[in-house]
């Protein structure tokens, strides 16, 4: 089996500054955009996982979402992430008991723009692996977990 660099791009992150890059969100049933350095006073946790409308995804992002007021108490935000766009999180949002409960922002990726940059992007699904990135108040990443798409993750 081939590993590729780039694949191992993510695991060498570790004090690293989060790169400065715009994305869109979906959040408060608006389509914003955002800059990642706005979340610079505060922790931030990044979480990817790999697409809208897919089985495991709404209950990982439903159990963040019922944690989501504990990790604001401790000053840390959460930015979901996958490779659709935000008008599929939008529909997805409309149409998911579960999804329509996130109160945090959920960011479209349809490039693989940051996805690429933090090592999770899978080129020929267009996809980005599950992976959780911890970044400090200063920008710099401080944790990072990357699972394989079978394999969920938790809060």
């Amino acid at each position: 089996m081939e590993i590729k660099n780039d694949l191992l791009k993510g695991i060498n992150l570790i004090n690293s500054h989060l790169p400065e890059i715009e994305l869109e969100v979906y959040w408060h049933e608006q389509i914003k955009k955002i800059k990642l350095s706005d979340y610079h006073s505060k922790w931030l946790i990044l979480f990817f996982y790999p697409a809208d409308f897919t089985f495991v995804c709404p209950t990982e992002l439903k159990e963040l979402s019922e944690n989501y007021k504990k990790f604001q108490d401790l000053k840390a935000e959460i930015v979901s992430v996958s490779t659709d766009t935000v008008y599929a999180h939008k529909a997805w949002h409309d149409s998911s008991p579960a999804i329509k409960n996130i109160k945090f922002p959920m960011a479209a990726d349809p490039t693989g723009q940051l996805a690429k940059v933090l090592g999770v992007y899978l080129e020929d699904a267009g996809l980005a692996l599950r992976g959780t990135f911890i970044v400090n108040p200063q920008g710099f990443i401080k944790a990072v977990e990357i699972n394989d798409n079978s394999i969920g993750h938790s809060t």
